[in-house]
């Protein structure tokens, strides 16, 4: 249990943490989220400016003109909820076992042979 004090909570975490898939997700959900951003502020904007100045803003030339990035956010945000991490199968599995420690040593068999003296 000292190894897993030591080293497998943070190998998981790290794991984690340090998951391309996880990296990609995280920064397509920034992308669209501000793109959504930049969109709503434009067309609050210029209902702001067709108010103040009681004219027509023509936004027909703006490149958020039609661009639906509400839907593109909302399906990066379904990406991310139901991202799965392959190594998260490796720790359950690991889990449910007798011998839980041993198989997460042998998940994460690099960091387990540091330190041979944390049995």
């Amino acid at each position: 249990m000292l190894w897993m004090k030591h080293h497998g909570i943070i190998n998981v975490a790290n794991s984690v943490l340090n998951s391309v898939d996880l990296d990609q997700t995280v920064a397509h959900l920034m992308v669209t989220v501000r793109n959504d951003g930049y969109v709503r502020g434009y067309a609050e904007c210029a209902h702001h400016v067709t108010n103040a100045l009681k004219v027509d803003w023509d936004t027909s030339k703006s490149a958020t003109c039609g661009v639906d990035t509400g839907a593109e956010h909302a399906a990066a945000k379904e990406e991310y909820n139901n991202l799965h991490l392959p190594v998260m199968d490796l720790v359950t599995a690991a889990l449910q076992s007798d011998n839980f420690v041993a198989q997460l040593k042998e998940v994460f068999l690099d960091e387990a042979d540091d330190d041979e003296d944390l049995e």
